[in-house]
């Protein structure tokens, strides 16, 4: 990454050539992508970074460029790469219509804001969709027969067969090739979106506004509004979702002069449902259960109570005897207990203990008294207090942090060390033990094993919500104070 950083720098000098630009990484979702935020000229952008895949740069940029032109909600495009390994693009803050759901909960001003959006995507996909270059289309023009079609593989390949459950191949295939021909009869000359969730819908001053959108094509309505309406994560309640298609459809019909049937629209935007969940099984099966990443795993029981509800309360839009036994075998209890999440709850004894500390010193004693716990030395990782600027500060402070995540192997160390801690935490969840202890060391105790230690206590706070001591144990004893050396 710190090749790439230089590059980043070097090319953003052709832009503006006379201001000195620092970029501040932000969270990532979970592409490859990375993102950084910087100022200037007292506006503020977002940097995409993203150099193995530049044909979804270019499409990104093509698309966002056609959609400004017609005035729709989305950001602009102020800078791209010549290389096109990264592109600038306006700043719509850091709130997400998924983050106002987590915050608020399904209040009214959040159904507004959904309204807001159905509209907003109505135009995005029927306005935008006209005159639209698909050649820029990443993965196909269309979703058409085929492409429905290696979905519900996709389903099949990594998560029916991740489970080992058992169907009939030939008969399964067959239920596959009527359901794509079904769906396939819709229109589909619409823009599609094609990852359509309140994670990617920005709220900016009260507005809404769609990113993420490389990955679209062309393709039928009703898909998009399924993504968002049945989106895992966000539980949405039942009446909200019956509520919010019909209000979908007057936006859309209302651009489209009323020429869509509803009683047809509404019977095939089920068929869209279940095509876009059985989808995003297959993706959480790949990134989850293959790639092991923990965000698509803790994801799969939302997905599949999503996917229970619907079959228990809608009908498949056509019969499909080995698929609805295939359904009802994935949504079984034993599946879905298996994938419930292991968390502290109130009455939870643990507590984890995390310490950071310097190995000119001596290692944390364990607290427990059963000479249990876990000592990570950190000095492997290159050391920021090389850095002369660096010498006085700590693993707290956003320069020393963006130079471990971007200029380091920190990232690759703590994944491994996340992974270990982990099948601890979660045998003593189930064992009701007290306490664990997690020590961090390096050569002063002052930048890698204080950024590391508290990068773990985030870690299990979000996943587990298990209690977290962390003591900076060298720092501490510093009052935070450190001298130049």
């Amino acid at each position: 990454m710190q090749e790439g950083f230089q590059h980043i720098l070097t090319s953003l000098k052709k832009w503006q050539p006379h201001h000195e630009i620092h970029l501040e990484s932000l969270k990532g979702a979970g592409s490859n992508r990375q993102y950084f935020r910087f100022q200037h000229d007292e506006s503020s952008y977002i940097l995409t970074y993203n150099p193995t895949n530049i044909p979804e740069n270019e499409a990104f940029i093509a698309f966002t460029e056609h959609f400004s032109e017609l005035g729709l909600s989305v950001p602009a495009i102020l800078y791209a790469d010549e290389s096109r390994q990264f592109y600038v693009q306006s700043d719509l803050g850091d709130q997400s219509l998924f983050d106002r759901i987590k915050q608020e909960g399904f209040t009214d001003e959040v159904l507004v804001l959904f309204k807001k959006t159905c509209a907003v995507l109505a135009r995005l996909q029927i306005i935008g969709g006209k005159e639209l270059d698909y050649t820029r289309c990443i993965a196909t023009k269309s979703f058409d027969k085929q492409a429905i079609y290696s979905d519900l593989l996709y389903f099949l390949y990594y998560f029916v067969r991740a489970l080992d459950l058992p169907y009939d191949k030939n008969l399964l295939l067959n239920d596959f090739e009527m359901l794509s021909s079904y769906l396939v009869q819709e229109e589909n000359q619409y823009f599609m979106h094609r990852d359509c969730q309140s994670r990617n819908v920005m709220v900016n001053n009260g507005e809404v506004f769609f990113i993420d959108y490389q990955g679209g094509m062309q393709g039928a309505l009703q898909y998009d509004i399924a993504s968002l309406l049945w989106q895992a994560r966000a539980q949405m309640p039942y009446p909200w979702r019956d509520e919010l298609v019909e209000y979908y459809f007057e936006q859309a019909n209302g651009l489209l002069n009323n020429k869509l049937d509803k009683a047809n629209f509404l019977n095939n935007y089920d068929g869209f449902v279940l095509i876009r969940m059985l989808q995003t099984l297959g993706a959480y099966g790949f990134r989850g259960l293959f790639e092991r990443k923990q965000h698509f795993i803790s994801s799969i029981p939302f997905a599949l109570k999503n996917l229970k509800w619907f079959l228990e309360n809608k009908k498949l839009p056509l019969r499909l005897p080995a698929l609805q036994k295939l359904l009802e075998a994935v949504i079984a209890s034993d599946i879905l207990m298996k994938f419930e999440p292991i968390v502290a709850g109130e009455q939870t004894k643990l507590t984890i203990h995390i310490n950071s500390f310097s190995y000119k010193k001596e290692i944390p004693h364990d607290r427990f008294g059963n000479g249990g716990g876990y000592v990570f030395d950190c000095r492997g990782i290159l050391n920021p207090g090389r850095i002369e600027s660096y010498k006085t500060k700590t693993g707290r402070d956003k320069e020393v942090k963006e130079f471990l995540v971007h200029k380091t192997t920190m990232p690759t160390f703590l994944q491994h060390v996340f992974g270990i801690i982990d099948i601890s935490v979660e045998d003593y969840l189930k064992r009701d033990f007290e306490g664990l202890t997690i020590n961090f060391g390096c050569t002063g105790g002052q930048h890698r094993s204080v950024f590391a230690a508290d990068r773990l206590a985030e870690h299990l706070t979000e996943k587990y919500n298990v209690r977290t001591l962390v003591t900076h144990v060298e720092q501490e004893s510093k009052g935070w104070v450190n001298l130049s050396y």
